[in-house]
């Protein structure tokens, strides 16, 4: 029984020792960097290096932190211009943790840190939107305007202003400005950009319906563009076809010309070598031809057409 309850108090210890040797230990990877706190305040500054470190069981406690660059992706918010025009604004950016331990003072974990940067990043967004006209939020360069939503925003059709500071500088000048507040939260802000800026719900119809008519105007342009080549085209082949024909109906001609010559001078080879015979060859090709059946002929017995068969002696 003794020996029973020894092995008991043996197991209850090794628990216990292995609870409390869990709760002392504590990883820290690559990725990650931790905060010692005591009974909730944080004692001496952030522990960065990988590996197995110990605390005081149940007394401390670690909360871990990202070191990687996390993303914050803001809501999109209505802003005026300067030039009184309502925009729906849509950011990004980039932020880490520079600092932990003043992080965990002032935000204590990563929610708390995306609710101040809301704050921060949205406020300056706000307040540089409103000191610039709309150009100069839409464009980053004085490039040539393409048929796109660009375009159709800013209404290609009236005189647009040279832009002077423009999009790319906007966006520098909001992350320069919030990159100033957010060190006292332990942040390091590293990028800020316009993810999608758009008219507001009022004015997105008629901005839709002058793309939709200006890419009706193009296509109306290139379908007048192609039906006049198509007719070029046709003009050409018409005439390349009776260029052909005319050659050809010449070449026939001149084909016939010379073959006709050439019988005719053929006939009167063979009629000079014995004209006799060749008139006799001639009258039976006409006889052949003309007497076909039913076929009546009024003659008179002294006719040349039948000279040939009056002239047949009996032998």
């Amino acid at each position: 029984m003794n020996k029973m309850m020894r092995n008991i108090v043996i197991l209850i210890v090794i628990i216990i020792l292995i609870i409390v040797l869990s709760d002392a230990l504590y990883i820290v990877s690559e990725t990650n960097q931790v905060i010692i706190t005591q009974f909730g305040e944080p004692i001496g500054g952030a522990i960065t290096s990988p590996g197995l470190h110990v605390k005081i069981p149940f007394i401390q406690k670690a909360h871990y932190f990202e070191k990687r660059w996390l993303e914050w992706d803001g809501d999109a918010n209505q802003i005026p211009t300067k030039d009184k025009k309502y925009i729906w604004v849509d950011t990004y950016a980039r932020w880490r943790i520079s600092d932990p331990l003043k992080f965990f003072q002032r935000v204590k974990d990563e929610r708390g840190a995306q609710s101040r940067l809301d704050d921060i990043i949205d406020g300056e967004t706000r307040n540089a939107v409103a000191n610039f006209d709309l150009i100069e939020i839409v464009r980053s360069t004085n490039r040539e305007f393409e048929l796109t939503e660009e375009s159709a925003i800013l209404d290609i059709k009236r005189a647009i202003p040279k832009i002077k500071t423009g999009r790319e500088k906007i966006a520098k000048l909001i992350l320069e400005r919030a990159s100033k507040i957010t060190p006292e939260f332990g942040v390091e802000l590293k990028d800020v950009r316009f993810k999608r800026v758009n008219y507001v719900e009022e004015v997105q119809k008629k901005v839709f319906d002058r793309m939709i008519a200006e890419r009706k105007r193009i296509a109306a342009k290139y379908r007048s563009e192609g039906d006049g080549r198509s007719a070029e085209i046709r003009g050409q082949k018409e005439r390349e076809l009776k260029r052909i024909l005319s050659e050809a109906y010449r070449k026939v001609q001149e084909i016939k010309g010379k073959a006709d010559a050439e019988a005719i001078r053929i006939y009167a080879k063979a009629y000079n070598l014995d004209p006799e015979f060749y008139q006799f060859m001639k009258t039976l090709e006409i006889y052949k031809n003309t007497l076909k059946d039913n076929t009546w002929l009024l003659l008179s017995t002294d006719s040349e057409f039948l000279k040939y068969l009056k002239s047949t002696k009996r032998k």
